[in-house]
């Protein structure tokens, strides 16, 4: 961009003349995105509608997975007090109450009181693996926006570069504060793509993080209640 400025300079057409009395810069961010054309003002509220589906995502896992992690140790230690003491009936009501991952995992696993190891570790397993994908749920969506909305940024300047190119193309006079009002017109949306990408990265590794911390406990729960249900008199 400055190497076309200078060229512009050399050849003539851009005056370096300033008022005697300049004005008074008022422009705000929202001045500029109202300037800055139809199809610059479409690419920001579509980066504004990907913020917003992303902030929802973001914090309605948050709190999903906050839930799943609470108490399960202080759940593992009563379903081992009333298994000892042969409650299976107290043991499965007490799962029904719990709303977590865990609960429900254990809750397979005494349906299955009886039958083979083998079969009730494989039946843990696939609940566990259905509250995985329902612990995830979402998390794509998450890490699509933050790859997208870079990139939707980008294309919004480089259709603003040209845009502002094109005006310069035609104009008679042009002048510094033309020439420089369409370049951060059109830098707009790549700051706006590259804001919403990187929060929706960092809220997405954050989520996986949290989801893998609940998959240990999950991992660690069922090996002690098979460990539980393998000791002697059980």
């Amino acid at each position: 961009m400055l190497l076309t400025y200078l060229f512009l300079l050399f050849q003539g057409q851009v005056e370096l003349d300033t008022p005697e009395e300049p004005a008074v810069e008022s422009d705000n961010l929202l001045s500029v995105l109202l300037d800055s054309g139809l199809l610059s003002m479409i690419i920001v509220g579509i980066l504004l509608v990907l913020f917003v589906v992303g902030l929802y995502i973001f914090v309605e896992r948050y709190t999903t997975i906050k839930a799943a992690r609470a108490n399960d140790q202080s759940f593992m230690d009563r379903i081992r007090m009333e298994i000892s003491a042969g409650n299976m009936a107290n043991a499965r009501a007490l799962c029904a109450n719990t709303d977590s991952p865990v609960a429900r995992m254990v809750d397979k696993g005494l349906q299955r009181i009886g039958r083979p190891l083998r079969d009730i570790d494989a039946a843990i397993e696939n609940v566990g693996n259905l509250e995985i994908f329902r612990l995830e749920k979402g998390l794509s969506t998450l890490a699509s926006i933050a790859g997208a909305a870079p990139m939707i940024g980008f294309f919004g300047t480089v259709t603003g570069m040209i845009n502002a190119f094109y005006e310069m193309s035609t104009a008679q006079n042009i002048t510094p504060d033309v020439l420089a009002g369409g370049i951060y017109s059109a830098l707009l949306t790549t700051a706006a793509g590259l804001f919403i990408g990187i929060l929706a990265f960092v809220g997405y590794n954050l989520l996986v993080a949290n989801v893998e911390r609940v998959v240990y406990k999950m991992e660690r729960s069922t090996t002690e209640f098979m460990d539980l249900l393998q000791e002697p008199g059980k």
